[in-house]
């Protein structure tokens, strides 16, 4: 009967949770919660594990960065709608993900802004450091100025690679809509290299197929290069999971703890292989 109770009381918390994240307002969760055929709820009861939620979700976001180093590193903003002083409003939700020292993809910070801003990264990745955000090598974003430069102020041993996603819809954006299925296919190509000599190879040669023809194009290709292609200097086992922050777009729909082994590299996989012989890295990816 005990247990009986336990396990209906978690459930109750579950669905009043779920609901708070959702916006349900107390009155309305009062008629859910009895259309579930859950009785004896008061909406004051309601409100108490409302704020103890509160509590739960304050205290995961000023946790310590203790699983160090964080050696890869995502971050990117979401535009979202909540009430705020009886009004909805518009903000930005800022995502830091990240890879821990057990090769756990884990959320190490969400932060609410009214806008996406320099100013509001800055402040953001200085909490992260204040926190014990440290080891980070290499971090994926797109090309926001603000968080371009919040990077190089609060991670300066880190590089910077410009989402390739992101990179390819901008350079869509110089290019003639005719041109693009053909530039689109050879910036792929760059991609589909074995190794770093193949990738900057086969990058010159996209720059000099457009240079002629697409002088804008050229020109965007150029200025971008060393962002685009920081990802070539870690072993190649690793690309997929570096080149892009297209994973964050998916946590950041439900901003919470995610603990799956492989889906981002462990730290200890960042070091670019020895030429000549794949390094360690390579071969256990391999």
């Amino acid at each position: 009967m005990l247990e009986r109770r336990r396990r209906a009381e978690a459930a109750l918390t579950s669905v009043v949770a779920t609901c708070y994240l959702l916006g349900v307002s107390t009155r309305r969760m009062d008629k859910l919660v009895q259309s579930l055929g859950i009785t004896g709820l008061s909406r004051s009861q309601v409100s108490v594990m409302a704020k103890d939620l509160d509590a739960q979700v304050d205290d995961f976001r000023t946790r310590p960065l203790d699983a160090s180093p964080y050696t890869f590193l995502a971050a990117d903003a979401l535009m979202m709608k909540v009430r705020e002083g009886g009004r909805v409003v518009k903000v930005a939700v800022m995502v830091a993900t990240a890879v821990n020292a057990d090769g756990y993809r884990e959320v190490l910070g969400v932060q609410v802004a009214s806008a996406e801003s320099g100013a509001g990264w800055l402040t953001f990745f200085r909490d992260l450091v204040a926190r014990g955000l440290s080891g980070v090598k290499l971090v994926t974003s797109d090309a926001h100025a603000g968080l371009v430069e919040a990077i190089g102020a609060t991670l300066p041993g880190a590089s910077w690679q410009r989402c390739r996603t992101h990179y390819a819809a901008n350079l869509m954006s110089v290019c003639p809509k005719s041109s693009w299925p053909a530039v689109k296919t050879m910036l792929h190509s760059v991609y589909d290299q074995v190794d770093q000599e193949a990738v900057q190879a086969q990058f010159d040669k996209l720059l000099d197929a457009v240079e002629t023809k697409l002088p804008d194009v050229h020109a965007h290709l150029d200025a971008a290069r060393a962002d685009v292609l920081a990802f070539a200097t870690f072993p190649k086992g690793l690309w997929r999971q570096v080149w892009s922050n297209n994973p964050n777009e998916r946590l950041k729909r439900d901003p919470q703890t995610h603990r799956r082994r492989g889906h981002l590299p462990r730290p200890h996989q960042c070091d670019p292989p020895s030429r000549g012989r794949p390094g360690r890295a390579t071969r256990r990816m391999g």
